[in-house]
């Protein structure tokens, strides 16, 4: 592995190519989120059939992204439990729309996305998150999978890439939940059955600028990323696009090894 001080400077030397500017938006405060995860959460935990494995590797602070596979409606709250920090999601506006669930988003800090303005305002809304260090959970398959039958996970998109390029020092910590379908399946239950058992199951973080000078990442050194800087600009837009997709595959594989269905 290179030095992470030279690698660091050479990568910010394209950061014209990779730069996401985060929204001028606050987050929105949550204490009703607060709230329920100090007194309901206690008394929520034991009565549920589920595992959290790995927790102690989700950094407690500092610029995160949790990324996870997406089964089910319940899903973003078992990767917020799990946890245990404030963890934002971004939500589409439809969600705001009817009084109630624009209660529960806006109380638990969800971030409103607006579906006309495309991918660019979204990832603008997550940067916010991590520019402010905060936890940023995502779903890298883009949607929820609606495969009939195993396997569940569909390909990620490079959009967690970018944003961990964007923020070479965020911890991408790949979260695989497994039985989450079981509990609250899609179009077949109204609400979640949580007697069913369910895992959290959290891998290994790392960040861009590890993977990046990795071997068995991105195997890129501070010579040859200077050297990139002088290529044309189709060149640098074609091998961060390689770099970017490699890193999604890396992070999906990841999660099939922990045991997303």
């Amino acid at each position: 592995m290179t030095d992470q001080s030279d690698l660091e400077t050479a990568w910010r030397e394209l950061r014209v190519h990779w730069a996401i500017e985060p929204s001028p938006k606050d987050l929105p405060a949550t204490p009703v989120y607060s709230a329920l995860r100090l007194l309901i959460s206690p008394f929520l935990r034991p009565l549920l059939r589920w595992r959290i494995n790995g927790a102690d590797r989700i950094p407690r602070k500092g610029a995160t992204i949790l990324a996870a596979n997406h089964l089910s409606h319940v899903d973003p709250i078992a990767v917020i439990a799990a946890a245990r920090r404030t963890t934002y999601y971004l939500a589409k506006d439809g969600h705001f729309t009817n009084r109630w669930t624009r209660f529960i988003m806006r109380s638990t800090g969800q971030i409103e996305t607006d579906r006309e303005a495309g991918a660019g305002d979204a990832l603008a809304g997550a940067a916010r998150i991590l520019e402010s260090q905060r936890a940023l959970g995502i779903f890298p398959e883009g949607t929820r999978s609606k495969r009939p039958s195993p396997p569940y996970l569909l390909p990620g998109k490079t959009g967690v890439a970018r944003l961990a390029a964007a923020y070479p020092h965020a911890t991408v910590v790949p979260v695989a939940l497994v039985g989450t379908r079981e509990v609250m399946q899609p179009q077949h239950h109204k609400w979640p059955r949580l007697y069913r058992r369910f895992d959290v199951n959290a891998g290994v973080g790392v960040s861009w600028l590890q993977w990046l000078g990795a071997e068995q990442g991105g195997n890129m050194t501070p010579a040859m990323l200077q050297s990139l800087g002088k290529a044309e600009e189709h060149e640098i837009r074609s091998e961060l696009a390689r770099l970017y997709r490699t890193f999604t595959d890396q992070l999906m594989a990841s999660l099939s090894a922990l045991g997303a269905p």
